[in-house]
């Protein structure tokens, strides 16, 4: 009995040892060719791009070697005649000039490919576009969620339904400008009611998690009239002109909104917003309705003394003045040492004046001034003046259509007609009495004591400023025309160039080595402006060439008004930062991440302010 009960189990054993191998062994198998006409369909089938189907967005990578071989097959399969599809659409997306190339070499290469090959495989394709018709949409993943399909093997790409559905709105306008999809009325009006369908459920959404329920049905719904549209329409070179008219369009759209886009920033930059136009209004009324005591100044003494910390800012723009001041007195160790030299125009003296009278900075000092009672400034004595005031200058700068002028927009800022940008020059006149004078354009803001600075030696130079040459555009040859002889036989077009904003300035030796006549010198020179075009920076890097002692980067940290990227750390440890550039923080299109370090030293709930409808 035992033996019979062992002689059972090793039997039953044996047969799930050998049931396995039979039945899953196919004894004609090695009788059979290796791959038949379906196995071969299945396998062009599963091809992918660099193993990833989500990778199409990146066609521009692939080389035209991986299309040839992978594309043209993938036209007429079953599963990948949709990414045809997507992949042309794709195409859309390539804006840059690098990717524009390749996207053009990859559209020529699918074009000859499917035209060569098109006598041979057409009848496969109609069998197969049939077959497709009825299994389509069933053969996609259903998702659990938007966004989240069932394992297939590859991973989804984020969005990957609002992706999905824009490349079908793509697709659909393909089909409905095509001749032989225009013969077929049904399929018109039904192709135009799936895009309406598709427009509202995509609407403003822009991640899954935004689209409505019945998105996905209507996804699907496009998806089955798309596959009616590759039936009508055969000719796979016609839809790929087609996609490659849309490339053309697109870019010529793409680079027509950047200009506008530059446009409307320079006009922005230009423009002064209501509020900042009110507030010197408000306080010019203000202003005038004092009494003359109360109109003056406290601690006009100390305008001269040489033991005090001397600034000098020049500015129409009465809030960023106010933030320049707040910020310098908050961050300094003795603030009744600092006395701030302020220089306006006739319109905002008054203005200038009664926000310090009814702001005033603390034990600091102030003292405002008029440009125009500088009667020693004068067109019979400064060249810049008289160039200023000329016709073609004023033609130069503001008359686009004048066959002179430039078309770069930032050459006609009405800011290089302003004299008070070329006050830096006129230092030692302005101040005559003093010998060292800490300059300071009116959008930076002061986060550290800058009394440091007076006691830098700058070892027999007029100016001290940080340098700005980690830039290859930072360099000379970027300001100054180096195909000019007068320029290229006396300076260097690699040497580092500097940054105005927050200078410290050798009176003394400024008034010895006689800068102001060598300043006078070089803008006669450039009267018709073929040295340099326009600013103060040019002639600053002449005018101080080898005068200029480099300052440690921490004091000065640039780009707040144009560059989204500034290292925070930079920022945090600079004595000072700058918002050069268009994006200044007073305006809407100031950069949101830097404007917080400006508007602390606003006081919003200042009348004034609230009257003006100023806010952060």
């Amino acid at each position: 009995m035992m033996v019979k009960l062992r002689n059972l189990v090793l039997f039953f054993m044996l047969l799930t040892v050998v049931a396995p191998i039979l039945l899953y062994t196919d004894p004609a198998a090695s009788f059979k060719t290796p791959f038949s006409k379906r196995d071969f369909l299945e396998d062009v089938t599963a091809l992918t791009f660099n193993s990833d189907e989500n990778r199409l967005n990146l066609l521009p990578r692939e080389s035209p070697a991986v299309l040839r071989g992978g594309l043209v097959g993938a036209v007429y399969s079953d599963k990948n005649s949709r990414r045809l599809d997507q992949l042309s659409a794709r195409v859309l997306s390539a804006t840059d000039d690098d990717t524009h190339s390749h996207t053009d070499i990859s559209i020529k290469q699918v074009t000859h490919d499917a035209a060569s090959d098109s006598h041979i495989n057409r009848e496969n394709m109609h069998v197969q576009l049939t077959q497709q018709t009825s299994e389509k949409v069933d053969e996609q993943p259903e998702p659990n969620a938007f966004g989240a399909k069932k394992d297939t093997g590859n991973v989804l790409m984020p969005d990957a339904q609002v992706r999905h559905l824009k490349d079908q709105l793509i697709r659909a306008k393909v089909y409905l400008s095509l001749p032989s999809a225009k013969a077929n009325a049904h399929f018109v009006r039904e192709l135009r009611l799936r895009i309406k369908e598709v427009q509202r459920a995509l609407a403003d959404a822009s991640k899954d998690s935004d689209l409505p329920k019945t998105a996905i049905e209507k996804l699907k719904a496009m998806e089955q009239t798309l596959a009616k549209g590759k039936q009508i329409q055969d000719d796979c070179s016609t839809v790929v002109k087609k996609l490659r008219a849309m490339l053309h369009s697109a870019d010529e759209q793409l680079r027509v909104h950047k200009k506008q886009t530059m446009f409307l920033t320079q006009l922005t930059a230009k423009t002064i917003p209501k509020g900042l136009h009110c507030l010197p209004l408000r306080l010019t009324t203000d202003y005038y309705a004092l009494n003359s005591s109360e109109q003056q100044f406290p601690n006009q003494e100390k305008l001269e003394d040489t033991q005090l910390y001397h600034y000098a800012l020049f500015s129409d723009n009465v809030l960023a003045t106010s933030v320049v001041v707040n910020s310098t007195i908050t961050n300094a160790k003795h603030p009744s040492k600092h006395v701030f030299h302020i220089v306006t125009d006739r319109l905002n003296y008054a203005a200038m004046r009664m926000w310090f009278l009814d702001n005033p900075p603390g034990k600091a000092t102030i003292q405002v001034q008029n440009v125009e009672e500088f009667t020693w400034l004068n067109s019979s004595y400064s060249p810049v003046l008289k160039q200023l005031s000329s016709r073609s200058m004023i033609d130069y700068y503001f008359r686009a259509h004048h066959t002179n002028s430039d078309t770069n927009l930032k050459f006609r800022n009405p800011k290089y007609l302003s004299i008070l940008n070329h006050l830096r020059f006129y230092l030692p006149e302005i101040f005559p009495k003093l010998s060292k004078v800490l300059f300071l354009d009116d959008d930076i803001v002061v986060q550290k004591d800058l009394s440091g600075l007076w006691s830098v030696d700058l070892k027999g130079n007029v100016n001290g400023a940080v340098e700005t040459c980690g830039e290859s555009f930072h360099r000379f040859d970027r300001y100054l025309n180096f195909s000019n002889p007068l320029i290229s036989k006396n300076f260097d077009p690699r040497a580092c160039g500097w940054a105005y904003g927050m200078n410290v300035f050798d009176l003394d030796e400024w008034k010895r080595q006689n800068i102001t006549e060598v300043y006078h010198r070089w803008q006669d020179l450039n009267q018709d402006r073929e040295l340099w075009k326009l600013g103060t920076l040019p002639p600053g890097l002449i005018t101080f060439w080898r005068r200029t002692y480099p300052l440690d980067r921490k004091w000065h940290i640039l780009g707040l008004g144009y560059n989204p990227s500034v290292n925070q750390r930079d920022i945090e440890r600079a004595a000072v930062i700058h918002y050069n550039g268009n994006l200044k923080p007073w305006l809407e299109i100031g950069i949101p991440r830097y404007r917080g370090f400006w508007s602390k030293h606003v006081d919003y709930e200042h009348v004034y302010l609230r009257e003006c409808n100023i806010n952060p």
